[in-house]
């Protein structure tokens, strides 16, 4: 369990938080919204620490009898909704959890706090149920929902929280927390953080998966060979995708789009510093010399269009095998 202190990035929410507790002005319900990975469990696990801390500050002081409870997962007046199904929050669930124990007043400490993971997962009938209590609180009690998709909430239970949404952490902040605190490796660090999409748990994810730098370098070795085939190897290694990417065709796409703005950075900066890949640099290099500037728009629009294609159920082979053919050609040609 984490301090506010340790939470990278969603400084306004950290902020909020703490001037709630400061000034104690701690609504009766959140709702943290924001996908897997994104920190929401360790912000609400701060919240609730500092809130309960018998120290009175906004941060936990992490000695205390209350924040020792906290971090060993036994403070009595710290409550996590658990759910037998793994796909549904049922109504008995927020009936036997919530409704029914937050008449009970706090055991020990003076705030009674409930924190709903995975709130997305709640039934119509479920949220229903937990509205009633979030309409009528008693003053004690604070209700946090966790959700990867506000949108599968009732308005009127959006209408009846303060909604917090996580921001997308900056790729240099996540490029270093990899490298000191987790003691990820200088390279891999810069590629997992730009690649993550400003979520660091997919960063932590990525660093610890060698399935994801296999993956990457598959992708890599198409970006750097695909100037060189002709049409029936790109058929045969498309029909090979659709066999083993199809599902993660979203992640190859944006490794191969990353690969062309390097492309597109070296030949404007011919400064190898700023490429993602820079142990690619010379074929990067190559590549930003026989390229045009319009060849290389010409291929993030190819890229582009096929993320729009698949969404619309176009064809996924042929949909892909016209993308490296445009590649091949933005090659060809020299961009024009």
């Amino acid at each position: 369990m984490a301090g506010f202190r340790e939470i990278i990035g969603q400084e306004k929410i950290v902020e909020h938080f703490r001037n709630a507790i400061r000034y104690d002005k701690i609504s009766h319900a959140y709702i943290l919204n924001g996908e897997q990975g994104m920190g929401k469990k360790m912000i609400a696990e701060a919240f609730a620490m500092t809130v309960q801390c018998e120290n009175g500050a906004d941060e936990p002081c992490m000695s205390c009898h209350s924040c020792k409870q906290a971090m060993s997962g036994n403070n009595p007046d710290i409550r996590w909704v658990k759910h037998e199904k793994p796909a549904t929050i049922s109504v008995e669930d927020i009936r036997m959890q919530v409704n029914n124990d937050i008449v009970i007043k706090p055991y020990e400490y003076k705030r009674k706090i409930y924190i709903i993971d995975e709130a997305e997962k709640m039934t119509a009938a479920s949220q229903n149920a937990l509205l009633k209590t979030i309409e009528e609180p008693p003053g004690y009690a604070v209700i946090l929902l966790l959700t990867s998709n506000k949108e599968m909430l009732l308005q009127t239970i959006l209408s009846r929280c303060v909604v917090m949404d996580l921001a997308p952490v900056r790729a240099d902040k996540i490029e270093e927390y990899l490298k000191q605190r987790e003691r990820i490796v200088d390279y891999r660090a810069r590629e997992a953080a730009a690649f993550a999409g400003g979520n660091i748990g997919k960063a932590k994810e990525m660093c610890a998966s060698d399935d994801f730098f296999a993956f990457k370098e598959e992708v890599l070795r198409m970006a750097k060979n695909t100037c060189y085939m002709n049409v029936a190897d790109m058929t045969a290694y498309v029909k090979e995708m659709a066999k083993q990417y199809k599902e993660n065709i979203g992640n190859y796409l944006n490794l191969l789009e990353l690969w062309y703005r390097d492309v597109l950075i070296y030949k404007v900066s011919q400064n190898y510093k700023e490429l993602l890949f820079q142990k690619e640099e010379k074929v990067i290099q190559e590549q930003a010399e026989k390229l045009q500037y319009q060849g290389i728009e010409k291929i993030l629009e190819s890229i582009d269009k096929v993320r729009f294609q698949i969404k619309s159920n176009v064809n996924f082979e042929l949909a892909l095998e016209m993308m490296f053919i445009n590649i091949r050609d933005s090659f060809a040609y020299g961009g024009r």
